[in-house]
Formats: C-alpha cells, structure tokens, sequence
C-alpha cells in the first residue's frame, strides 16, 4: 500500500514539475495569452490528478484491509489445524508407550518366572552333586579296603610262588637224574620237535598257495590275452586290411585315377575301398577293414583294367555286376562247405555266413579254412572220448559256427563268441550248439560236453605251427630279438628260439649258475619279454643247466 502512496505523490509532483516548465516556457515566448490559458488547463490537470490520487489511495486501502482479514483468518485456521494434529500424535505416542510398558511388564514376568524355574535345576544338580559324591567317597573307602585284601593276596601268592619254584627246581634235578639228561638237551630235543611240525606245517600252507594260484589262474590268463591283444593291434591292422592290385605297366595308374581323379573316387565311393596309388611300380594298394569291400574293389578293378574302358558310368556298372556275382559265390562257397562237412538242415542266412568266412582271415589265418579244421577236430574228439554219433554231428556243426560273429554284417559292440551265440539262437540253433559257440571263450557258463570240446579244438587249430603267418621281417626280427635279450643276462652261453618264437631255449654255464639261479633266471627272462617284446600267445622260457666231467685215458 505505501508502494503505491508513493507512486501518487511521485506522478503528482512529475506533473507539477512538467506544468511548471510548460508555464515557464510560455512566459518566455512572451504569449500571456497562452499563459493564462496553460494556467487553468495546468489547474485543472492538477485537480483531476488529484481526484484520480485519492480514488487510487482509497482503493488501496481497501484491498490492504480485505489482504490483511483474509490473511488473519487463515492463519487461525493453520493454528487450530496444527494444535489439532500436536493433540492426535501426542495421544498416539501416548497409547504406543502404554503398550510398550505393557509388553515390559509381561517380558519381566517371564523372566522372573525363568528364573525361578532355572534356581529349582540348580538347586536339584546341587542335590545329586552332594549324593554322588557322597557314593564316591563311600566307593573309595570300599576299594581301599579291597587294596588292603588284595596287597595280603599277593604277599601270600609270593610266598607260595618261592615254593613252588624252588619244589619245580627240586623236580627238574629229580627229572634229569632219572632221565639222564640235562635241561639244555632236553630243550634241543623239544625245539627239533618244534621244528619238524613247523616244516610240516610250511608244507601244507605250500600246496594251499598252490592251490590258490591255480585258482587264480583263469584271471591271470585273460590279464595276459588282453595285454597279448593290445601288443598285437598294430601288426594285425598291416596284415588284414590291405590287398595289392598288380599292374603290367605303370601306364595304367593315370588311367585309373582319371582326369582330376574322378575315375578313383568313383571307384572309391561305389566299392567303400580307398585306393592308394603310390610309388611303388606296378601295383596299387586296396585297403578297407572289410573284406568283402576288399574283394570287390579288386575284381572290380581288374575287370575295368582288362576291358579297358574306365569311366564313372562303367566303374558303376561294373561294381555293381561284381557285387551280384560276389554275392552268388559266397552262398555257392557256404553251401559247398555245407555239403562236404556233412551238416544238414543249416538256415540259408547261416550257409550266407559261412561263405563270408571265406574272405576273412583271424592272425593270417583263413577263417573259413580255420573252421573246417576246428569242426573236424571236433567230430573227431567227440567220437573218441565216445559221444553218440549224434553228438559227434553237432559237435562239427558247432566247431563250422565258432567263429561265424566275426563276419556278422551289422556293427556290435559284443564279442565275435556272445554276438555268434545270439546268430545262431536267432537263427533256429540248438541250444547246446548255442552254448557252445558262446563259450569257446569262457565269456558265459560251459553247460553241456560239447563246449570244452569246441574250445580245445579251437585252440588246436590256431596254435598249430605254421597254421597263423607272419610278415617275415617281423618275425625274424622278433626271433633275432628274443635271442638277444637272453644273452644280455651275465652266465648265459647260448640262447635259442625254437617252434617259430613260441619256446625260448636258453643254455648257461654251470661254473656261473647255481641251480637256484637258474629258477630265477627263467623268471627274470619271462618278465621282461612280457614288459619289452611284442609277441602273440605265449613263449615259454627253459633255463639248461648241464655240468660235464671229461678226462682222458692214455
């Protein structure tokens, strides 16, 4: 409000200031008409800023009154509010502490009451403190008094023990009078006794070692056939999944692979063989671990070679006509086997198998031929420990199908003898030729007579000298080897390989030897052709010890 008084006054006074200067100015211009008639209109001006001021200043005055009613009245209400909200919290935190002193009041009392009840376990423990320890210390005084007995005890066992030692010494004289023998050769005599049950009793646990090693026996072979396996793997994958295709001229090899190879890798993706074209003259190398696949891709190949037109689309139909008249002359070939071992009634799936063996070979040995030996070694066997003829003809029928798991056609994850075993239940078998083929290698349960018979036979077959073929420079290498590690031992004169590697002959000197070495040397030899040698089955060490005497007479 005085803001605006202010401005009143300030426009009243800059409007008599601007009317002074006009009425100087026109006394100047020396116009007192003009004059006088600036005076009323200055006047009048005058009286009407006036008027307009007081209108402004009542105006003014009257809103300060209602701005400063209204701001009164406001401000009332904000105090009752706030004196309103002060007497609801106080009540509040008034009621909050009740309860919290409630609460207190009631925690005190279960405290007390705690307490009171931990005073009473206190008081029983302090109870049975003072009983046990009043049963100790009547416990003591009963021990006490059993010392007391006891010390009286054995002062009169003392006693009796002096007397009883020296009445002992007086009948030991008594004893060596009579017996004429003195304490010491009565011990010597005693311990001999001793000794001769101890040798007896050493004897016995002996022949139980034995036993047992025989016992344990079994588990140490199969250790021995899974080690002679893994040696053998390497050896086994050269001889049995490679054939060689002979070339008359070299001229030929461009020929075959074909321009940028297609030739080959047709030949390739229709037999499932891999062709090796090499250095070497005139042959090509066929490898595939099936062979069958082996066979084909040689007769194939030959073919095309004599025929002369090598292309993708002959090489397929070639292949193709081969593997028809493969597939002919592998039944042709089981059931002429069929027919010359006598065997009747055989499913045409299992004559089919027997005809596979043909092209498969077990350690360079032909399967096929391998089971025509072991079915007439078992006929053989059978009718010479007596069976029925009956039994000699299953006894072959079951020596023919020993070995037909390995030529089974799907993939397994069994053995040859557990995967032959299922063929040939499958395939309407007896049971007992089923066991036997399942047996051969002691992986399931020997029921009936026929199955030692089939796995002796086996045995027979493969261990035959000269039966399995070897590479030769393995095998003279291996020989050359065997001979060497024997003459590395210090007394060892001669040593010498016999039955193709499978016996190790080893001659000493008698002077360096003792008989007792000898043993060991033997076992010494044995052990490190096992650890250091790859060899298959199993060579047998014998040390010859031989003492001469030669004199001459003249």
């Amino acid at each position: 409000m005085d803001t605006t008084i202010l401005s009143i006054v300030g426009g009243l006074l800059g409007g008599a200031l601007i009317g002074f200067f006009i009425v100087r100015a026109i006394l100047k211009s020396n116009n007192a008409s003009k004059i006088e008639e600036i005076n009323q209109k200055s006047d009048l001006e005058i009286e009407k800023a006036r008027v307009s001021a007081q209108r402004i200043i009542d105006e003014a005055e009257s809103k300060a009154e209602k701005i400063t009613s209204r701001a009164e009245s406001k401000h009332e209400s904000i105090k009752q509010k706030k004196i309103q909200e002060a007497k609801e919290k106080f009540a509040k935190y008034k009621s909050e502490y009740q309860d919290y002193k409630a609460k207190q009041k009631e925690e005190l009392k279960d405290r007390e009451l705690e307490v009171r009840e931990k005073e009473k376990e206190l008081q029983s423990k302090t109870d049975k403190f003072k009983n046990f320890k009043d049963d100790l210390d009547q416990q003591r005084a009963e021990i006490n008094t059993i010392r007391e007995n006891l010390d009286k005890q054995l002062k009169v066992l003392a006693k009796r023990k002096e007397e009883l030692d020296q009445a002992t010494e007086k009948q030991i004289k008594q004893l060596e009078q009579i017996a004429k023998l003195t304490e010491a050769e009565a011990k010597e005599q005693l311990l001999d006794a001793v000794k001769a049950k101890a040798e007896t009793d050493a004897l016995a646990l002996k022949k139980n070692t034995l036993a047992q090693a025989k016992a344990n026996a079994n588990k140490e072979a199969k250790k021995i056939v899974i080690q002679s396996i893994q040696r053998m793997c390497a050896e086994y994958t050269i001889e049995n999944t490679v054939s060689v295709f002979n070339l008359e001229s070299d001229d030929l090899k461009g020929q075959i692979i074909g321009r940028e190879g297609r030739n080959i890798r047709a030949l390739e993706a229709a037999t499932g063989a891999e062709l090796v074209v090499d250095d070497t003259p005139e042959a090509i190398v066929i490898s595939s671990f099936d062979p069958i696949r082996r066979e084909i891709c040689r007769l194939s190949l030959k073919r095309l070679v004599a025929d002369g037109r090598i292309h993708p689309a002959r090489i397929e139909e070639v292949t193709q006509k081969v593997k028809k008249e493969l597939e002919e002359q592998i039944i042709e070939i089981g059931e002429r086997t069929v027919i010359e071992l006598d065997i009747h009634g055989l499913d045409a799936y299992l004559v089919k198998m027997v005809g596979r063996m043909r092209f498969r070979s077990s350690y360079g040995q032909n399967l096929l031929k391998h089971s025509i030996e072991t079915a007439n070694l078992c006929a053989s066997m059978a009718a010479e420990i007596g069976l029925s003829p009956k039994q000699a003809k299953m006894a072959k029928r079951a020596g023919l199908l020993h070995d037909i798991g390995k030529v089974a056609e799907e993939d397994s994850e069994l053995s040859h003898a557990i995967l032959g075993m299922q063929i040939c239940e499958k395939h309407g078998e007896h049971p007992i030729v089923c066991n036997a083929v399942g047996a051969h290698h002691d992986e399931i349960e020997m029921n009936n007579i026929l199955s030692p018979i089939i796995q002796a036979c086996d045995a027979i077959s493969g261990a035959r000298p000269g039966a399995r073929r070897e590479i030769l420079e393995s095998y003279l290498k291996r020989i050359g080897e065997l001979e060497e590690l024997a003459m590395s031992y210090d007394g060892v004169q001669k040593a010498y390989a016999m039955q193709a590697g499978r016996e190790l002959r080893v001659i000493v000197e008698s002077e360096k030897v003792s008989d007792g070495y000898a043993d060991d040397l033997s076992f010494m030899i044995s052990e490190k052709i096992q650890n250091e040698m790859t060899y298959p089955g199993q060579i047998k060490v014998t040390v010859i010890r031989e003492k001469r005497a030669t004199s001459f007479a003249k």
